[in-house]
Parts: C-alpha cells; sequence; structure tokens
C-alpha cells in the first residue's frame, strides 16, 4: 500500500492513502443468468472479496444487476461496462464503482470525441457517488496511441492512463484510481513503476490479466505483486486464475495469501529459467464467455504442451471474442473461442476456425512446426 497515493471511496470501502490493500474478483457468469451469477457473488462474498466486478453490456444485462443488487445489497459491486460506455447513467445507481477501457471508447458514437464520452461517464459517476477505474489492457489499447507508440505497449499504456488521469483531472473528478495490466508480469512491473512515478497520487489497482492456470498464473502474479509492493506501489489486487466457477473463491484466498508473506518478508523463489520455458496465458474466464468449455480447454492445452515444456514459446488461450483477437497478436499460438469454433492464429495471422473436438489436434501440430522452425528440434524430440 501507498501513503502517497490519494484515498477514494468505493462504496463503504477505502482505497488509497495508506488503507489497507483491497482484494477483488469478478463474477465469470453471463450476468442474466441470475441463478448462476447469485451463485458466483456467494462464493466470491464467502472468500471474503473486497469487491465484486460484475460486467455489463446491455440494457438486459443492466436489469440483471438491477435484480441482483435487490437481493445483494451489502456487497461493494464494481462494473464493467466493457465496450457500451453509453449504459454508464443507467447502471451507476447499482454499483460502487465503475471500470472503463480507454481502448474500447472508439467503438461507439464515432462521432464524439474520447473526451466527450469519458465526460458522459465522469457525469454518471458524479451523479451517482461511484468512483472510476480507468482500466488499461495490453490487448486493446486505443489505437491512436498503439500507432504513436509502435515498439513499445508499455509507454502505450502508460500515456493512456495518464491521458485520461488528466481528463479526469480537468473534469473535476478525483474519486479515480487506475490499473494497467498485461499477461507479462515484467510489463506489469515495468508500467505500474513507470505511472507511480508519474502519477504517485493516482491509487493504483494491480493485476497480471490472463495469468493462466494455477499454479503458473499464481507464480506470474506472485512476481508483479512482490515487486511493486515491495516498493509501496499498489492500493487494490485482483489474482486473475483461469478456474472453474465454483473455485473462483481461490483468486480471494491466494491474493490474501501473498499479501500476507509480503507483510510478512516471506518471498516466494522463482526458477531461474521460469521465463524461459512454455509460456501459457489464459484469461481468467468472465461473463463474455460464450462456452463454459473454455476453462477445460485451458486445462487440455496444458495437458498436451507438456512435451514442450523446455521451449521458451507462448500460448494464448482467450476466452471471448472481445478481447480474444487482440491479446493473442503477441503470442506465438494463440486460441480464441466463440460459442462453437475456436480461432486458431499464428501471431497476427488466422489459421482456421476448428471445433472443439478438432482444435487439440490442430494446435499440436502447430505447435510442432514452431519448435522445428524455431529451434529446429528433431522429429524424435516432438511429442506423439
Amino acid at each position: 500500500m501507498s501513503d502517497k497515493t490519494r484515498k477514494i471511496k468505493i462504496g463503504s470501502l477505502t482505497i488509497g492513502g495508506g488503507s489497507p490493500i483491497a482484494v477483488q474478483s469478478m463474477s465469470a457468469t453471463q450476468t442474466q443468468d441470475l441463478e448462476a451469477t447469485a451463485q458466483q457473488i456467494e462464493v466470491l462474498q464467502a472468500a471474503g472479496a473486497d469487491v465484486i466486478r460484475i460486467a455489463v453490456d446491455s440494457e438486459q444485462d443492466v436489469e440483471a444487476l438491477r435484480i441482483l443488487r435487490a437481493k445483494y445489497p451489502d456487497p461493494v459491486f464494481s462494473v464493467d461496462l466493457q465496450e457500451n460506455f453509453k449504459l454508464a447513467p443507467i447502471v451507476a445507481p447499482l454499483v460502487d464503482k465503475i471500470r472503463y477501457n480507454p481502448g474500447h471508447l472508439y467503438h461507439l458514437d464515432k462521432d464524439k470525441t474520447i473526451r466527450e464520452k469519458v465526460q458522459f461517464i465522469v457525469d454518471a459517476a458524479k451523479a451517482n457517488d461511484c468512483a472510476i477505474r480507468i482500466g488499461v489492457n495490453c490487448g486493446s489499447v486505443d489505437p491512436d496511441y498503439k500507432s504513436r507508440f509502435p515498439d513499445d505497449s508499455v509507454s502505450a499504456m502508460v500515456q493512456s492512463a495518464l491521458d485520461h488521469c488528466t481528463m479526469m483531472d480537468e473534469m473535476g473528478f478525483v474519486n479515480y484510481c487506475v490499473s494497467l495490466k498485461d499477461s507479462s508480469a515484467e510489463k506489469v512491473i515495468e508500467g505500474n513503476k513507470r505511472f507511480s512515478q508519474a502519477r504517485p497520487d493516482v491509487p493504483l489497482h494491480l493485476g497480471v490479466t490472463e495469468a493462466g492456470l494455477p499454479p503458473e498464473g499464481i507464480i506470474k502474479t506472485c512476481i508483479a505483486f512482490e515487486q511493486l509492493i515491495s516498493q509501496g506501489i499498489g492500493d487494490t489486487i485482483r489474482v486473475s486464475l483461469t478456474l472453474p466457477n465454483e473455485d473462483k473463491g481461490q483468486e480471494i484466498t491466494v491474493g490474501r495469501e501473498i499479501l500476507k508473506d509480503i507483510s510478512e518478508g516471506r518471498f516466494r523463489s522463482v526458477p531461474e529459467n521460469f521465463s524461459e520455458k512454455l509460456n501459457i496465458i489464459a484469461c481468467p474466464s468472465c461473463s463474455r464467455v460464450e462456452n463454459d468449455k473454455f476453462v477445460e480447454l485451458a486445462q487440455d492445452v496444458r495437458k498436451m504442451t507438456e512435451y514442450a515444456e523446455r521451449h521458451k514459446l507462448t500460448i494464448a488461450v482467450m476466452g471471448c471474442r472481445v478481447n480474444g483477437p487482440g491479446e493473442t497478436d503477441e503470442a506465438d499460438l494463440g486460441l480464441w473461442c466463440g460459442p462453437t469454433r475456436v480461432n486458431l492464429k499464428k501471431g497476427t495471422e488466422t489459421l482456421g476456425s476448428y471445433s472443439y473436438d478438432e482444435i487439440l489436434g490442430q494446435l499440436k501440430k502447430e505447435v510442432d512446426l514452431i519448435i522445428n522452425e524455431k529451434f529446429g528440434a528433431p522429429d524424435s524430440a516432438i511429442g506423439a
């Protein structure tokens, strides 16, 4: 936690200014599935979540959230506006914090400027006493910033966050925090350090996005949190793990264990070659996922690729069409999942679309080809 950041209010919760670091997670269910989302809220409540984030992308989602809020009046709710910033005025009365992604604001109302759209969100937050999180993500940075920093994704994220903070300040809104997330722990560390140096007053929400399956996802998150929190950077955290819905409470448990270890000076050792081996990135699942087989697929990908463990290559398994295409671009191989098909990519190139039954076999072929191309491995070194 940082004593330098200002305190902000998120409903009954205070973060920043030396307050205890808050631990949060996100419902991974379709918001309109009231029974499943209610169960998810209860799982996260039971685990001790300080903040529960729910996604909305339509007026139907907002109506579902209205029912859920009436049933659960006490939890601190954050809402993820996803790509639909226009929902801000009708969702703000139901939640304590609004999260928007600067990179998504260009999708709707293209005749309006980004500043006008931010003002629209700020007005809704002010009218309903909501906090705001400016959530910058590696795979969905505003195209203007990508073009300004074509070979430096960290600078693109940091500058986007700084510019949105400036807009908030100029609009007279101070009850906001920022997150800068990447699937690389090293980039999360660099980005948050640079932002904190430029704006030490702004509370930071920390997370390694698409950290993936345990235990690797926990290790990646530990690397980032230990380096940042030990230097006084970070006011709230999320551990993003690819888990079945009923196990999402583990994100809270793991987060609290990491914080306890850091506070007591217990730092987990990381093998020197940890980042030199096979890296499987997988998103933590959320209401955007259109097929629950996604989590099982991520687990199957890890098992199938065990034979390639010693090779430094990255495979990204993403659960939706919103973030999937962009957030697989930097992986050697990327899978992003739709309702019935899985799209396979090699870098930015789309290789094809396959059924959930076909995708593992096709992925193995591509893994073997890359091993031969990049590492010159003989056929005998490639798994059967």
